[in-house]
Order: structure tokens, then C-alpha cells, then sequence
């Protein structure tokens, strides 16, 4: 008989996979509008006819892309390597790094960053097409939305990115059901039209996709750049993992977004094979005509949550960005109180929707943005599959010919993705590339400003037995009260220590150098909280941990934590470092960069006001530091 907390934990369990169908399938679950059409547009010149061998031979290749990439790769391989819980090429990276051979370790870092990159582009690319592409449907019902198209596609993508505060589970709740109606829907269309052409089932033998192949030549590799919108999605997917988990993802794929995918699919292949005409529109055009305008509205509805996949990773890809040391420190939101993943960050959500909202209006309409989308996320997947492979080899311990059987088969793939997209770079495909390349800038500018800065500031440090030496011969001043100096590092002494020393002349009476850590659960006990050493003459080192649903606020908690230093507010002093960085030619990093560096750094988060500190007992001092 199950128990109580099997009950519990199965509620649980679906309650996050309905939520999953809102958040992570968004995307991949609304292809059907555009992808199987535009297999039959014109691709740089060459149009491939709607015949019976033609649509048996793309539906063949759509079901082994879903098949092979999604349910078997991404799903079963991919998201094992989660870091903690976490997804996503950054993770993966994490995962993969080396710990010895210097070239290796680069190499290995600039790939997972640069795909980590492209998923910016990617972030701001797919609201935009995702919305357009839905405004449009509406357009083809109802031809008087036409010059209104741009327009109420901005308020759209608006209202998509203020419901992002709500967090992914309470977003994902409202989605949820939404999907579900969808899924049903574009499945029944599917079943409908089967029943009537029940011979396109046969598609499902890949002979159908060796055979489009041979007859259509580079006609047919050009399609595969269209093929590939079936699965364009499965990198979010695996940055989604750890807003809801690998267990609940891979339950709503299996039982219910791919069977509706594939059965929508086969019934738009059935429907061309006795109504080529259809092929202007296939997926409106396959519907009966009284459920038009409710399938259009449907439709509208579902693009838009299409975009929350990419949104949300998005999120993920930047805090594992903070956590990793590639961004300085963000403002970000725990959602959440059981899920670690579940975040929004105010000032990226925001850049994102600026940068959707500005691609709307410079393309005008999904056709012009779809020539930017799939370079990005053909060239992630292949650098996913690139690191898969280390981390199957170093971590799991994988066998040489066992890697083979996966990694080859993947990578072809993605590579042959690739080359078909790649062709779209003059078109639009340019876009993500650029993105990429800024964000990739970013993010090794401040890993690598941050090094040079910790070095700058270590060539002038005193150690720890030096200090101690001085407070035991009594040659600095010591006052009353108590002094608490903000550090990283769980050993040292702090930079903001030896200014104020330098500058002041004095030590206070109590000494104490407090880290604080933001631990991966959602509360902690007493207990767990803190770790007192005590480094002699009154000086002291305190760990403070923090779950990551509990606000930090250094000044209450100090208060009632027990230990060799009573903090009374009255005399307490909490001392912060602020560094004025100066440009230089010293070796490290070109000019340009050590401004771009000192400019992230003057625009970092305080950490006064993340730690809630009180404005009236903070001391910056302030440092200028050449690097």
C-alpha cells in the first residue's frame, strides 16, 4: 500500500512535469506551426516539391531527428551530466574541466563559454520569431490584424517577460494546462488525418530518409536546415534541468509531448499526400474550418509560452555564470523554496525582452527572423556533444568503442545540422554570431580581469603571521569596539584590512573576517550556520553559510549568533573594499579590455545592499589599483 509520502512525493512529481510542459517544451512543442512547411520552401535557390517520396522522406527524418537527438541523446545521456542538479552547457563545462594540462583546460573552457554565449542570441531570437510566427497564424484567419502585426507582437513579448518575476513554477502552473489543451489538440489533428492516409506510418523506416537523400542530393541537405527546427528546443531543455529536475522532464516527453509531436507531424505528411495544395500552410490548413479561429487563438497562446524554454535557461546559464566567476554579481531571486534552480534575474529578463522587442521591429516578420535562428543552437549542441564525450571518458569511465557508438553518431548530426544552417549567415544568421561573440567577451574579460586584479592586490598583502606579530608587539593602536571586514577568501588578511591600517592607523579592540557562503539547500539549521577560528590578539575568522532561499542579512543574524564576539550594533563597523581600477599597458590584457573590466566592476551589485548592511556602519575604502 503506498504510503503517505510516496503520495506526497508522486503529486509532487507531476506537479513539476505539468509545470515542465509549461516552461521547457514550450518551444519544441510548438514546431509543428512552421517546420514542416518550411522543409518545402525555397532554400537558397532550390524548392522541394511536395511529392508522396518527399513527404514520406522528410516525416522519416523528422521522426529519427526527434528520436535519435531528443529521446535518446539529450534525454537519456546529456542530462545525466547535471552538476548538483544543474543543466546546461556551463555545467557541463564545469563538469568537463581538467585538472592538469594547461591547453586542454582553455580549449575546453572557451568551448563551453562560447556555447554558453550563443544561447544569448538564441534567448533573444526565439520570443521574437515564437510571437511573430503566432501574431501571423492570427493574421491568416483574420487578414484585418495585418498592419498590426509588429505591434501586437512588442505588447505580447511585454507581457511575457513581466510574468517572469512570478518564478518558472508558478509561471509553469498557468502554462501547464495551457499545453496540455495544446498537445491534445495538435495530436487529435494528427490522428485525424493518419486514419484517413494510414500508409504515411511507413515513414517511420529510415529507408524513406536514405532515399531523400539519393534522389534529392544538396536540394536535400539544404532541408535538413529546416528538419533541424523540429529540435530546436533540446539545448534548453537541458538548461531547464534544474528549475524542475531530469525525472519530471523526461516523464512529459515520453508520455506526452512526444507522441503528440509526432503523431501532429505524420497527420500534416498525411494530409499533403492527398492535398498538395495544402503545403502554403499545412498545419491551419489540415484543420476543419470550424475549429479555425479556436486553433488560431490556441496557437497564438502557445507560441508565446514557446519563448519561456529559452527565457529560463537563460536564467540558469548566467547564474552558473556567477557561481563559475565568468559575470560579476547579479541580483537574482530564488522562486522557490524546494527547487534550487527556479530563478529570475531582474536586469537580464529585462535586456532580454529590450533585445526581443528590437529584433521584432528591425525583421517585421518571422520569415526574415528565421534565417538567424538555428545557427546558434546547432553550434551549441555541438559543442554539448564535445564536452559529453570528455566527461563520459573522465567521469564515467567509458570505454573507447562504447564513446564511439554514441559521440559519433551525435556529433554527425549536429555537424550536418550545422552545415545546412550555416548557409543562412549572410541571411540572418549572423545575429547569434555576434551575440555570441559579445557575451563570450564578457564573460573571459571578468574571469580573466578578476585574476589580475586578485594578483595586483596579493603583490602588496600582509600575511597573517606578520599581522599577528604586529598586534603582539603592540605596534598598531588598537581602539574600542569591533570591526567586521567583508572577504571572499576564507584565508588571508583582507585587502580592506591593510588600507584601513595604512590610512588609519588603528586596529579595533575585536577583529573579525567574515565570509559568507550561499549553500545549495533551501535552509539551514542554527547549527549548519556558522564556523569560528580564532587567529589570536582579539582577531577572529567567521563562515557564515545561507540557504538559497534565506535572505542574507548579516546584521540580524550576527546579533543573536553565539560565540566569542557579542556584536552590539552600537559599535560595530562593517568595512568594504570599492577598487578604482586604472587602465594600463602592464601585461594581462589589452587596453580595451581593462576599460570593459573596470566598467563591469564600477556596475557590479553593492554588497551593502545585497548583504543588507546598514548605510550608517559601512566604510568603503576605497583603493586605485593599476592593472
Amino acid at each position: 500500500m503506498e504510503s503517505p509520502e510516496q503520495r506526497q512525493s508522486r503529486r509532487y512529481l507531476l506537479t513539476l512535469s505539468l509545470g515542465a510542459l509549461g516552461v521547457v517544451f514550450g518551444d519544441i512543442g510548438t514546431s509543428p506551426l512552421y517546420a514542416f512547411k518550411e522543409c518545402f520552401m525555397e532554400h537558397h535557390g532550390r524548392q522541394l516539391l511536395p511529392t508522396p517520396e518527399n513527404i514520406l522522406g522528410v516525416l522519416s527524418l523528422i521522426f529519427w531527428a526527434l528520436t535519435f537527438i531528443i529521446s535518446l541523446a539529450y534525454l537519456q545521456f546529456v542530462m545525466r551530466a547535471d552538476n548538483k542538479g544543474e543543466g546546461g552547457i556551463l555545467a557541463l563545462m564545469s563538469l568537463a574541466r581538467p585538472r592538469s594540462g594547461k591547453k586542454r583546460r582553455i580549449v575546453l573552457i572557451s568551448l563551453g563559454l562560447f556555447g554558453a554565449a550563443l544561447l544569448y542570441g538564441d534567448g533573444m531570437i526565439t520570443p521574437a520569431i515564437t510571437v511573430l510566427s503566432a501574431v501571423e497564424g492570427l493574421e491568416v484567419a483574420t487578414p484585418i490584424f495585418g498592419p498590426y502585426v509588429v505591434y501586437i507582437s512588442i505588447v505580447i513579448i511585454g507581457l511575457l517577460f513581466v510574468v517572469q518575476k512570478f518564478g518558472t513554477g508558478r509561471v509553469g502552473k498557468v502554462f501547464g494546462p495551457i499545453m496540455i489543451v495544446w498537445f491534445i489538440t495538435i495530436a487529435a489533428l494528427g490522428i485525424w488525418h493518419i486514419l484517413r492516409e494510414p500508409r504515411v506510418l511507413a515513414a517511420i523506416h529510415p529507408a524513406y530518409a536514405r532515399d531523400f537523400f539519393i534522389e534529392n542530393g544538396a536540394t536535400g541537405f539544404l532541408v535538413l536546415g529546416a528538419v533541424f527546427l523540429v529540435v530546436t528546443g533540446g539545448e534548453a531543455l537541458y538548461a531547464d534541468m534544474g528549475h524542475f529536475g531530469a525525472r519530471p522532464i523526461r516523464l512529459a516527453w515520453y508520455v506526452f509531448v512526444f507522441p503528440a509531436l509526432l503523431l501532429n507531424y505524420f497527420g500534416q505528411g498525411a494530409f499533403l499526400l492527398h492535398t498538395p495544395a495544402g503545403i502554403t500552410n499545412p498545419f491551419y490548413e489540415m484543420a476543419p474550418k470550424w475549429a479555425l479561429y479556436p486553433l488560431v487563438g490556441l496557437a497564438t497562446i502557445a507560441a508565446s509560452i514557446a519563448s519561456q524554454a529559452v527565457i529560463s535557461g537563460a536564467f540558469s546559464i548566467t547564474r552558473q555564470a556567477v557561481q563559475l566567476g565568468y559575470l560579476p554579481r547579479l541580483r537574482i531571486w530564488h522562486t522557490s523554496a524546494r527547487e534550487i534552480g527556479q530563478i529570475y534575474i531582474p536586469s537580464l529578463n529585462w535586456g532580454l525582452m529590450v533585445a526581443a522587442m528590437g529584433l521584432v521591429l528591425t525583421f517585421g516578420s518571422a520569415s526574415n527572423l528565421a534565417a538567424a535562428y538555428g545557427v546558434a543552437v546547432t553550434a551549441t549542441m555541438a559543442i554539448t556533444t564535445t564536452l559529453l564525450a570528455v566527461v563520459a571518458r573522465q567521469k564515467w569511465r567509458w570505454t573507447a568503442p562504447a564513446l564511439a557508438l554514441l559521440i559519433i553518431p551525435m556529433l554527425t548530426a549536429d555537424l550536418s545540422f550545422f552545415g545546412a544552417n550555416i548557409v543562412k549567415i549572410w541571411d540572418g544568421g549572423w545575429f547569434p554570431l555576434v551575440i555570441g561573440i559579445l557575451a563570450f567577451t564578457v564573460m573571459t574579460t571578468w574571469f580573466r580581469g578578476r585574476r589580475i586584479l586578485n594578483a595586483r592586490l596579493a603583490e602588496s598583502a600582509m600575511t597573517m603571521d606578520m599581522f599577528v606579530g604586529e598586534l603582539a608587539a603592540n605596534r598598531i593602536h588598537r581602539v574600542r569596539g569591533t570591526a567586521i571586514f567583508m572577504t571572499r577568501a576564507h584565508e588571508g588578511i583582507p585587502t580592506t584590512l591593510l588600507h584601513n591600517i595604512k590610512h588609519n592607523k588603528v586596529v579595533h579592540e575585536k577583529v573579525v573576517f567574515l565570509s559568507v557562503d550561499i549553500e545549495e539547500t533551501a535552509h539551514l539549521n542554527d547549527e549548519e550556520r556558522f564556523e569560528w577560528k580564532e587567529l589570536g590578539y582579539g582577531v577572529y575568522r567567521l563562515f557564515l553559510r545561507f540557504g538559497f532561499m534565506e535572505e542574507p542579512d548579516i546584521p540580524a543574524t550576527l546579533t543573536r549568533l553565539p560565540g566569542p564576539v557579542a556584536f552590539n550594533p552600537m559599535v560595530t563597523s562593517y568595512f568594504l573594499g570599492r577598487e578604482t581600477l586604472i587602465p594600463t599597458k602592464h601585461p594581462g590584457m589589452a587596453i580595451w579590455r581593462e576599460h570593459l573590466f573596470s566598467w563591469m566592476m564600477r556596475n557590479s551589485s553593492s554588497a551593502s545592499t545585497f548583504f543588507s548592511l546598514p548605510a550608517n556602519q559601512v566604510i568603503e575604502l576605497g583603493a586605485q589599483v593599476e592593472i
